[in-house]
């Protein structure tokens, strides 16, 4: 590729990469209300933020993704509680998920899918840690919105095959989890279902050797932490850990990484 083609190029990927960080951090600062809100069965739109101390209303300037967390020094302006560190930590994971999905997706049709994805499931993993469930407030939508925007991502790219492929997905990995519901009931979870439906519609777009690599990647990452948590004292054979995070974290290594995954462990076992 001649370099005067190629450096327009890496000039729009990077500014999407940056423009998606932006987006993730602004995204971010609203996902703070929906993981505080959705599982207490709260609007996310009414009423508009407050101290849970003083009751006074956030400003629009104290408001500001990050930012005003650190011009605050992590306390209310008005009474000074302090302001726990996850809310610009929420933030900045949202703005590094975004980069991240803006890099390995690129400026293609399909990427509002994967950024809705990625914001949705930021808020399911913290709110699976903070209440060992997984809310359909926010699963059941993202069937409807992750089908609609790929399949408008199929029109504009006329990729009718790979959007077979994710419904096909989306069924699969719903069988493959539900069955793991019926043999282990104790151990796997409906909402871990419900989200499986949902992974199994965006990693089978991307392709079956993705869809098993992410697949295969949470309970990889599952298995690594609950032994982790067990030689550390933490947990035991019979403490429930919550599994939406692994799904999700393992779904994003594969939309990242899946295609190189797969083609490594193809080169390494001659399939």
């Amino acid at each position: 590729m001649r370099a005067e083609s190629f450096l327009p190029r890496v000039r729009l990927v990077i500014a999407l990469i940056v423009a998606a960080g932006v987006l993730g951090l602004l995204v971010g600062s609203f996902l703070n209300v929906v993981i505080a809100r959705v599982p207490a069965g709260e609007s996310v739109v009414r009423p508009r933020s407050r101290c849970p101390g003083c009751g006074s209303e956030i400003r629009p300037r104290d408001n500001v993704p990050v930012l005003s967390w650190l011009l605050l020094r992590g306390r209310c302006r008005d009474c000074g509680r302090p302001i726990s560190v996850r809310y610009p930590l929420v933030e900045l994971l949202t703005a590094g998920v975004f980069a991240l999905l803006a890099w390995a997706i690129g400026p293609h049709a399909d990427l509002p899918a994967f950024l809705y994805l990625g914001a949705v499931g930021v808020a399911l993993a913290a709110i699976d840690l903070d209440t060992k469930r997984l809310p359909d407030a926010l699963t059941l939508p993202s069937y409807v919105v992750g089908g609609v925007l790929l399949a408008v991502a199929a029109v504009i790219d006329d990729a009718w095959g790979a959007y077979v492929r994710a419904l096909v997905g989306l069924v699969a990995l719903y069988a493959f989890y539900y069955l793991l519901m019926l043999i282990k009931s104790n151990g796997m979870g409906f909402g871990d279902v419900k989200l499986a439906g949902v992974l199994g519609l965006y990693l089978g777009w991307l392709g079956w050797g993705v869809l098993a690599a992410g697949a295969v990647l949470a309970f990889v990452l599952g298995a690594i932490v609950g032994i982790a948590l067990m030689a550390g004292g933490r947990a035991t054979r019979r403490s429930k850990i919550p599994f939406g995070p692994f799904m999700l974290t393992g779904a994003l290594l594969a939309i990242l990484w899946g295609g190189w995954l797969v083609d490594h462990y193809r080169s390494l076992t001659g399939i």
